[in-house]
């Protein structure tokens, strides 16, 4: 019964000293949280989108409380949102390029051939597993709607032809489409270059059009056109975005209208010169 009682105050004796230890611990170690926190926190949309470069509007408005970021960075708040958050601040709302999800590729159902019919779960994840999908086009959007199932803004949406649309008014950049597509179409670009090339294909000449009607063949016009603007890479145009904006004229030779002029909205211009898609119900071959 003694060794017991011995056994007891001694658990006892170490646990009080244990918890002694975690309060002066915390005292020592506590770091003192900005009393404007909350406030400023409370500001901010509370979307925890990730368009700021952030994982979520409290660790933004960390960062805008450090100094380390302006009121601006946060696209999905309005300007009278970001005005209030800079004279919560006492500084200047400065200024933000927006950005907006965009799609290089623009092969839908009735341009684009598929050699085989996926059958199984609605994933563009699992059909990729299997031969890349079954599209002719190994680059090609897969259509089975993962990007749209990730948004949680409802920025995006399948058309007639099994393709994402972009809806920019609702796009907060935070790239959950971009993370989701196994076949990396999807970036993030500022609303202020309307320059895109919609391909990802590696394959070069008019074999491309085999697989798909408005693929890039690689034949350079649009290089040509807009030098010092596009390089071709690997039998792609490469946008060089460190320079002034492109001239609109790069899209006007391009044949099959692979690169594209987005002017506003959620429908890219073509060039004057790209031949005309006839077609608007799926290809015999594509997946009923």
């Amino acid at each position: 019964m003694e060794a017991v009682l011995v056994a007891l105050l001694t658990i006892a004796g170490l646990t009080t000293a244990l918890a002694s230890l975690l309060v002066l611990g915390h005292r020592w170690l506590a770091v003192e949280e900005d009393p404007r926190l909350d406030r400023l926190e409370g500001l901010l949309p509370g979307t925890n989108c990730g368009g700021c470069g952030q994982p979520g509007c409290r660790a933004f408005a960390e960062v805008l409380l450090a100094g380390d970021a302006e009121p601006a960075g946060c696209t999905v708040s309005t300007s009278e949102q970001r005005q209030r958050v800079a004279d919560f601040l006492g500084v200047a709302v400065g200024e933000s390029v927006r950005r907006v999800a965009r799609l290089a590729c623009a092969g839908g159902d009735n341009v684009a051939r598929h050699r085989a019919h996926y059958v199984g779960i609605s994933s563009c994840a699992a059909a990729a597993v299997l031969a890349g999908g079954g599209k002719g086009c190994f680059w090609g959007c897969l259509g089975e709607a993962d990007c749209v199932r990730a948004c949680t803004f409802d920025a995006l949406e399948l058309d007639r032809h099994r393709l994402p649309v972009v809806d920019p008014d609702k796009c907060t950049a935070c790239g959950d489409c971009v993370r989701v597509c196994p076949k990396e179409l999807f970036s993030l670009e500022p609303v202020d270059q309307p320059l895109w090339v919609a391909c990802r294909s590696l394959e070069a000449g008019d074999d491309v059009l085999e697989e798909c009607q408005v693929g890039c063949t690689g034949c350079g016009r649009c290089a040509a056109d807009a030098p010092g603007h596009i390089r071709m890479q690997h039998s792609l145009p490469v946008i060089d975005r460190s320079v002034a904006i492109a001239p609109r004229g790069a899209i006007d030779r391009c044949p099959t209208g692979a690169i594209v002029w987005w002017g506003g909205g959620s429908q890219a211009e073509r060039g004057a010169l790209a031949a005309v898609i006839a077609r608007q119900s799926p290809r015999p071959d594509a997946p009923t």
